[in-house]
């Protein structure tokens, strides 16, 4: 069985991975906004690297880490009330560890997959929005299933709130280890990395309010459709380069929580 000890060294390892991810999910924006590429969101991120020099050994490694990153995500929401809190804050805070912990637990699938060479290998696509999708419409197929897409869409709006926070705050540099305090830069990156989380995520909770407004899958998306959205707007080309500079630096404070973060994971049954 797997310690705690292994545990936490997995979730270290998926901050790095999601560093990564978010990097690229960046740099394919600037591209798309400054020369004309396309936005990829995580997966087709993900899917990207399938080609590349130690692909498969990058994606194993990947993989690995953000399986830690989601059982970390998970076992947070496991814990015990008294750690999180028993009101309406804490049971929020609950809920976005396990969509977090979901939400890797599929990325880490793909780069498993990816890595197996299983899986789709086009850099080009954005399999999570065309999985948005899908599942809007299983969902739109249930008894009051605009509901059901509305309670997403407000799920969402939750999370690009707490996002927003986050960057607002900037209380999240709190969680770094050391005696002395984290240089101002840090901070700044983080700021702005998670104010572009926050943008992408307030769009993908609108097209999901719009699919649940209109009852139609194909109003739902994801990330690289909030991105397409922003590209769309007056001033979108300088709108997406932002935003996606954003993601990437993002993805750059993902790699310092790597190696700086306090973090302990504590397994259900391990002591």
């Amino acid at each position: 069985m797997i310690s705690d000890a292994n545990a936490t060294w997995l979730a270290k390892l998926g901050f790095a991975a999601r560093g990564v991810v978010y990097i690229l999910v960046g740099w394919f924006a600037v591209d798309a906004a400054l020369r004309g590429g396309e936005v990829a969101d995580n997966q087709g991120a993900i899917g990207s690297m399938a080609d590349e020099a130690f692909g498969p050994v990058l994606l194993a490694i990947i993989a690995a880490g953000l399986l830690g990153y989601a059982v970390w995500r998970l076992t947070e929401a496991a814990a015990n009330p008294e750690q999180i809190g028993r009101d309406v804050k804490g049971s929020l805070k609950r809920i976005g560890h396990v969509v977090s912990g979901i939400a890797h637990l599929i990325l880490a699938w793909t780069a498993a997959k990816l890595a197996l060479k299983t899986g789709s290998r086009d850099a080009a696509v954005s399999p999570g929005d065309e999985s948005a999708r899908d599942w809007t419409a299983l969902l739109l197929d249930q008894p009051a299933g605009r509901l059901l897409v509305g309670a997403v869409a407000i799920g969402v709006l939750v999370a690009a709130f707490q996002q927003g926070q986050k960057a607002w705050r900037g209380d999240f540099i709190r969680d770094l280890r050391g005696d002395a305090p984290a240089p101002g830069y840090v901070c700044t990156m983080g700021r702005i990395g998670y104010g572009a989380r926050a943008l992408v995520f307030l769009i993908v909770a609108g097209l999901f309010g719009l699919a649940a407004w209109s009852a139609h899958a194909s109003d739902a998306g994801g990330v690289a459709d909030a991105l397409e959205k922003l590209q769309s707007q007056p001033g979108g080309k300088w709108l997406l380069a932002l935003t996606g500079l954003g993601l990437a630096l993002f993805g750059a404070y993902s790699l310092i929580e790597a190696r700086f973060r306090r973090l302990h994971v504590d397994l259900p049954g391990t002591d």
